[in-house]
């Protein structure tokens, strides 16, 4: 859920939800006020059920007609004491209630005369009960609960003490503390609810987030957090699954990538000491003359030369290396006859394999006017490569490599396909990949970086092609490469017609 829907749902609810449960609470307490109004029709129907129900209401004032009661069959004098008479009033002050005493048929004391004014014609007359003896009244139509006790003055004038209640002042402040519990009850309960709401809906996934957080901080790139959640908490989620699988995609290559640095230093520093041990050797054998015929020199001569080749091929690799690992290879792009090109790569390439009793086999079967756009020192990077990676696995007493270049309508496809011992279907798939050599035991006689076909590869694809092998085992392997055929503007436009039809 998005914050902004939390956040409004929050704001009703602090608004409703409490305005609801004071409705129901309302609902509740006014079933007590109800039933006090109905009182008025229970008198006609049932008086003694009524004084019973209503007589509940002026218990608050029992404790001072018990008072009063003791004091008329102690002193009666007592009552026209006004003084007396202040001290009750001021005891009832806070009871909803006060008093009246009449004299005769005249008001004698009230202490409270502008309600006493609106009662007071409606008082039951003296001598309705015996002398000192209690009844009890209820006035619905003004909602007030009367209690009188008859009594003599001194100079015999009969008199009547009256308790009078204000009921809906009693109801009214019972249901004011009810409601004033009943709403701090609501606010408690809306308190809760929306703490537990928001505790469970971001405060949870936020320390959540937070421990995620610190495993990644501390390395552990492996703590997963996965979540249903939608909006900004699921997002969050989502974000930080998407930047631990990141930094551990990035430190997994940093590793491998560390890796092959130390393998490539470790080949190159194999393969190095090999020709530097040799070139060493005989140079010692020079100077100890060893040496002593022109035949022995021109062939020590001859072997440190080659040794120093090797040398510069492993350390021109080593830069090709760095250049494709930085992105670097500088490229110059020509348009190139494919006839001429590969023409002059198989005159230069044949002396060399010449030499070295290997036989080549050259065929074009592309168009004489077929044009490639390609980068040529790159090019025929890739055809030494190719070349050298057969020539150093070549295992047959006649050596045999065909190069063929094939149309393959927009595009040109080369074969260097060589009589050697091939290489097994598991190592196949590997083979273009930085590092890998098949021969694990790195012999000298086969050595190398383990570079040259990812250089291949890499080539290749920055020219707009793409490269494979087949191999059989004893038998010798093919490698295929594809690169587009450039067209001219007249054969664009041939090809695009072509393509509406």
């Amino acid at each position: 859920m998005k914050f902004r829907t939390r956040l409004l749902i929050t704001s009703l609810s602090m608004v409703l939800l409490p305005f609801l449960l004071t409705c129901a609470a309302l609902l509740v307490v006014g079933s007590h006020i109800e039933e006090a109004e109905t009182l008025s029709d229970f008198f006609d129907r049932d008086k003694a059920s009524f004084i019973y129900t209503i007589e509940n209401y002026g218990r608050i004032s029992e404790e001072v007609l018990e008072k009063v009661r003791q004091q008329i069959k102690e002193d009666p004098s007592r009552l026209e004491d006004k003084d007396y008479l202040d001290e009750i009033t001021m005891d009832l002050k806070d009871k909803s209630s006060y008093i009246i005493v009449r004299k005769d048929d005249a008001l004698y004391y009230t202490g409270d005369n502008n309600a006493a004014k609106k009662i007071f014609p409606a008082l039951p007359e003296y001598g309705n009960e015996m002398p000192g003896s209690e009844a009890s009244y209820y006035y619905s139509d003004i909602k007030k609960f009367v209690k009188e006790v008859d009594f003599r003055f001194l100079d015999g004038s009969e008199g009547s003490f009256f308790v009078i209640t204000r009921v809906n002042s009693l109801l009214s402040r019972k249901m004011l503390l009810r409601m004033i519990l009943a709403f701090i009850l609501v606010l408690v309960f809306t308190s809760l609810l929306l703490t537990q709401w928001f505790r469970k809906g971001i405060f949870t996934p936020i320390n959540q987030l937070n421990t995620a957080m610190q495993n990644i901080a501390e390395g552990n790139l492996e703590y997963m957090l996965t979540t249903e959640e939608k909006g900004e908490i699921g997002e969050l989620y989502r974000n930080y699954e998407d930047m631990r699988l990141r930094l551990k995609e990035s430190l997994d290559e940093k590793f491998e990538h560390e890796k092959k640095n130390r393998e490539l230093i470790s080949n190159i520093s194999h393969d190095l000491k090999t020709p530097i041990t040799a070139v060493k050797g005989y140079v010692e054998g020079i100077m100890d003359g060893v040496a002593d015929t022109p035949e022995k020199m021109d062939k020590y001569i001859k072997t440190i030369y080659n040794k120093a080749n090797d040398m510069d091929r492993l350390i021109n690799e080593l830069t090709t290396y760095s250049g494709i690992d930085n992105n670097r290879i500088p490229y110059n792009f020509h348009r190139i006859n494919v006839a001429e090109y590969f023409g002059d790569c198989v005159e230069e390439v044949g002396l060399d394999l010449e030499s070295k009793n290997i036989q080549l086999n050259y065929e074009d079967l592309v168009e004489p006017s077929t044009q490639i756009i390609a980068d040529p020192e790159q090019l025929k990077r890739v055809i030494s490569n190719i070349i050298s990676n057969s020539i150093k696995y070549l295992d047959k007493e006649k050596g045999v490599i065909d190069i063929r270049i094939l149309d393959e309508v927009d595009s040109i496809r080369v074969e260097i396909e060589d009589n050697g011992k091939g290489i097994a279907a598991k190592d196949l798939p590997n083979i273009f990949e930085r590092f890998y050599r098949t021969d694990a035991s790195r012999n000298s006689s086969q050595g190398g970086s383990g570079i040259g076909l990812s250089i291949v590869k890499k080539i290749i694809e920055d020219h707009g092609g793409y490269i494979w092998a087949t191999s059989k085992e004893n038998e010798g392997t093919c490698m295929h490469f594809v690169i587009r055929k450039w067209l001219s503007e007249p054969e664009k436009g041939w090809e695009k017609g072509q393509d509406s039809e």
